[in-house]
């Protein structure tokens, strides 16, 4: 069996940034690999266009340009957002709201944005909405630990389920 479309595909992975030498990023293994559903928009493209075609135990390697990943950084999208939107009985929660943590926000459509606060004044927070890697060179390695047909719940719905199925 092959990597294609609407299969459930298990892989582990290592990602460094840049090259196969760079900085360490993440990693999974065999006892917690990465299982997703091919074909369904679910990862970054290129990774799935890298793993087309391969076979259980197929091992790989590549490396993705940031506009193949992430994109490119943006500084368009850092925005400063009023300070009384982090506020609780009109003082900043301090405990939320820390330079370099990772909040998630609501627009007024109901989607939810996630951003890092990079700066915190009175009047403001600044908020980075990039993605963490947006704007990186991305190098991942690996292997193919398995791959099986999807259920037709989890075609239905675009994602892999557990053994027992999923709720929502």
């Amino acid at each position: 069996m092959k990597v294609e479309n609407n299969k459930v595909v298990s892989v582990t992975y290592r990602l460094n940034e840049n090259d196969e030498n760079g900085p360490f990023r993440e990693e999974t293994k065999e006892d917690n690999p990465l299982v997703f559903l091919f074909g369904h928009g679910n990862l970054i493209p290129g990774f799935e266009n890298n793993l087309k075609d391969l076979a259980v135990n197929d091992t790989f390697a590549f490396t993705l340009k940031p506009e193949e990943a992430y994109g490119e950084y943006n500084e368009e999208n850092i925005s400063d957002i009023p300070s009384q939107v982090f506020q609780q009985d009109g003082k900043m929660n301090t405990e939320l709201v820390q330079v370099g943590r990772i909040l998630s926000l609501q627009d007024g459509e109901g989607r939810v944005f996630n951003g890092m606060v990079k700066n915190i004044t009175d009047e403001a927070v600044t908020m980075d909405f990039n993605h963490p890697m947006a704007g990186k060179t991305l190098h991942f390695s690996g292997k193919v630990v398995e791959i099986r047909d999807a259920s037709e719940e989890e075609l239905s719905h675009g994602h892999v389920h557990g053994p027992q199925g999923h709720q929502h």
